[in-house]
Parts: structure tokens; sequence; C-alpha cells
């Protein structure tokens, strides 16, 4: 299963895992935002109705609490009262067909958290489309769907990395008025979160040398 993590605002890709169950994997996507500059709790999370995101918060980032002298100490992680997580899961009537969807607050306040989040996760849908249509590891039912773990995790991180820096998204571009014969400047995720300021090429990415951190 392969779990992934975007920015709303940039559509940039911050973290993706790759294990064998969906827990497993959203328990890598929040160690790496962890390490990336969320240390004391997750970010507001909207997803859509599959579980195992709120177990992997509590088990990436949940305490137990302080033990009040009385009955037995706590041993269980708890989440965290500022936390905010939306689920948008869809509903089916009785012959499978899809019949809408009934928005859930696992953490925090629902009007709050929707505010916030707002009420659709179509961007995320989008960028599940692009993913199957860039990496043929991820088709179904195809000779290409990965066998191989190691494999897959490999081929995910060439995908994020041509996503986030070599493919401009047309909802990301903005207007100019001062370069003759062009209404739009192209750009991609990367741009659009201030890490690069233009789009790679190909040569580019597979010429560069990051920089350990």
């Amino acid at each position: 299963m392969r779990s992934t993590m975007l920015d709303m605002d940039s559509r940039l890709r911050v973290a993706c895992a790759i294990e064998k169950d969906e827990t497993q994997a959203s328990v890598g996507v929040f160690q790496m935002l962890k390490r990336r500059g969320h240390p004391d709790g997750p970010p507001p999370t909207i997803s859509d109705g599959w579980g195992g995101i709120d177990q992997a918060m509590i088990e990436v980032y949940g305490r137990v609490p302080e033990y009040s002298g009385r009955g037995r100490p706590p041993t269980c992680k708890k989440p965290g009262a500022d936390w905010l997580y939306l689920q948008m899961v869809k509903q089916h009537d009785e012959r499978g067909h899809f019949a809408g969807t009934k928005l859930k607050a696992v953490f925090g306040n629902l009007e709050e958290v929707t505010q916030l989040l707002g009420e659709t996760t179509s961007y995320i849908e989008r960028s599940n489309l692009t993913s199957r249509l860039f990496n043929g590891r991820q088709v179904r039912k195809t000779l290409a769907f990965s066998k191989d773990i190691d494999c897959h995790r490999a081929a995910a991180a060439w995908e994020d990395l041509y996503y986030n820096l070599v493919k401009p998204h047309k909802s990301l571009r903005v207007r100019v008025h001062d370069i003759p014969n062009r209404k739009w400047k192209p750009r991609t995720p990367a741009m659009t979160a201030g890490l690069t300021n233009h789009v790679w090429t190909v040569k580019e990415l597979l010429t560069s040398l990051p920089l350990k951190c």
C-alpha cells in the first residue's frame, strides 16, 4: 500500500511511504513529516474514509498521559487535544453506486476542521490518477504491477521527483504581463512551495546531486 501526503496549497507531495498495509504506510509518512518540520504534532489532515491514518498519527505523535497517582498507570498513547483530522467518507446505495459523501471529524471540531480543510478531496483523487498514469507499477491487473516492494519504492521516488520538480500543473500557473506572446507562466509544485525558481528538465533532475541534510 502507498500513502502520500499532499500540501493543499502548492500540490507538493511532501511525504510518501510504501508498506505492506495502509496503516504502516501512513506511519512511514508521519515519521517522515516528524523529521521534516512537524516534530510536535501532525499537520491538519483530510483523507478519504479508509482507516489507518488516525492509528498512525497516534503511533508517531501520541503521548502516554501522566500518571495521576490512582489506579493503574496509563500505558496507551493518546491523541493531542489540538489535532485536526477530517475524513470524507463515500456513501453507496444498495447497488454499490456512489450516493454522496459524509464528513467525519476524527480529531477536532467538525465545523472548525471543515472550515480549515474544505469539503473535498478532489485534488488528492487527481494526484492519484496522475500517479497511476506516471507509474505503471500501481496499475492493478497488468503485467507492470509491482511484485517487489523495493522496486516499487524506487519507482515511486522517481515519480514524486518528476511530479514535484518537472511537471507544470495547469492549476498552479500564474498570469504574466511582461513577457511578449505569453499569457501564463507555468509552475510546478516545487516552484509554488518556494523550493525552486524554475521548471526542471529531466536531464537536470538526473545530473543534480542532492545535499545530505
